[in-house]
């Protein structure tokens, strides 16, 4: 085996360390928001708690707010619903998900960081609203799947829809510091469903 061989095998393939030192700073920031909230959250802090060094932080994200959006997208991310025949069983699925994602524990205020930050002076708020859109675009997915199919409304409003979907879980969690159930993702659906159902 040749000297360069030997190091590679010592070193090993570099994608899974990769995947590790980033996973490692996305459960790190998640800990410190949850215990402490946004103000124990600096980059020393991450690293440390990730047990990584601060340029490996720098190296994946460039700002805080970065960091902040990514551990948010780590836990709560774009989700697929499959074509389930109906808009209000889809809508009750990605309700579901999305309930069972808030009720992590830390998630609350780690959602309650990124609104905070998103409203900080000097906010990059395109980054903010791309994530947004990550988040809800099956919800909206299900909407068009529902017009399409000739259960939703035609002219329902999918912006405004989109929007009444994702707060109401997310307004029940953050701001009522209440966790969502099974009943408030019925009442949505009931609600939601009534409002953009195809007249017969």
């Amino acid at each position: 085996m040749g000297d360069d061989q030997v190091r590679g095998a010592r070193r090993g393939p570099g994608r899974p360390r990769q995947e590790h030192v980033t996973q490692a700073v996305l459960d790190a920031v998640v800990d410190l928001v949850s215990e402490s909230g946004m103000a124990a959250l600096t980059m020393d802090a991450v690293a440390a708690r990730a047990g990584v060094s601060k340029p490996a932080v720098y190296r994946r994200w460039s700002t805080k707010q970065d960091l902040v959006i990514a551990a948010a997208e780590s836990r709560i991310g774009p989700l697929e619903v499959a074509d389930l025949g109906d808009f209000r069983s889809e809508l009750r699925a990605v309700l579901t998900a999305r309930m069972a994602t808030y009720r992590q524990p830390g998630v609350d205020r780690l959602l309650a960081g990124v609104i905070g930050a998103a409203a900080e002076e000097g906010a990059v708020r395109a980054a903010f609203g791309a994530y947004a859109t990550r988040v809800t675009s099956e919800t909206r997915h299900v909407l068009e799947r529902g017009i399409a199919r000739g259960d939703v409304r035609p002219d329902a409003d999918v912006d405004a829809t989109v929007t009444l979907v994702a707060s109401s879980l997310l307004f029940r969690l953050v701001a009522e510091q209440r966790m969502p159930d099974e009943a408030l993702v019925e009442s949505v659906v009931d609600l939601i469903g009534r409002a953009v159902a195809a007249r017969s």
